[in-house]
């Protein structure tokens, strides 16, 4: 039977939250990847690369995996009646329902998360609480059924962890061996842990007028799902 996969594309979406896992996941024999959006008119990713969706949610099957990815795009979604639906009535039936960066709170939108382990970018991580989620510092966070990856680049590991999981290990070996995936950055600025107090300061400052709009949206779907 066919593994079907599905992205959520959207505006404005950090492209590398959803190529990473796609590179990953398009290797798995018998498998479908589709990227669903409301339209077929492209879309516009952060940095301004043109993305084609390849279904619509009206036209889109049930998905064994959805995947939420994250970007500067997830603060209009958080209050996008039309996704929020989609995504929630997909993970009903979905083995995997899954994110990667700032798509927790999609999923935490959604109604997905509440009392379940959850990551997300470091600057985002803590605003998962408002949607009744553990918010759990780590590169990959399983919790049963919902599986959450941390920053931009932990959509390759964890997707390589669902390979492991449908394949066999072995099968997930060949993939990152196949794909080269042995990260040695030049710097050991990747985690705030690790950047040093000035440079986590200065990320944080050029991101606050895109954070605080997060924070807003994130209190309103919060509010919205506490009273339905």
């Amino acid at each position: 039977m066919v593994f079907r996969i599905g992205f959520l594309l959207f505006p404005d979406i950090t492209q590398l939250d959803m190529t990473g896992p796609y590179e990953v996941f398009a290797k798995i024999p018998e498998s479908e990847v589709n990227l669903v959006w409301k339209t077929l008119d492209p879309v516009t990713a952060g940095g301004g690369m043109q993305i084609l969706p390849t279904i619509t949610f009206a036209d889109c099957p049930k998905l064994d995996l959805i995947c939420v990815p994250g970007g500067p795009g997830m603060n209009a979604l958080l209050n996008d009646f039309e996704t929020l639906d989609f995504v929630r009535q997909q993970a009903l039936g979905a083995r995997y329902v899954t994110s990667v960066c700032t798509g927790s709170l999609g999923l935490g939108a959604a109604g997905l998360l509440k009392g379940r382990r959850a990551a997300s970018h470091w600057m985002s991580l803590e605003m998962l609480a408002e949607f009744g989620a553990i918010p759990v510092p780590e590169r990959v966070v399983i919790d049963g059924n919902i599986i959450t990856g941390g920053g931009v680049t932990a959509g390759i590991d964890f997707a390589l962890r669902i390979v492991a999981d449908i394949l066999g290990e072995e099968a997930a070996r060949k993939i990152q061996l196949g794909i080269e995936y042995d990260p040695k950055p030049p710097f050991d600025a990747g985690s705030p842990d690790t950047a040093g107090h000035a440079l986590v300061s200065q990320v944080r400052a050029a991101a606050e007028a895109r954070q605080q709009e997060r924070h807003a949206a994130v209190k309103q779907a919060a509010a919205r799902l506490a009273a339905s």
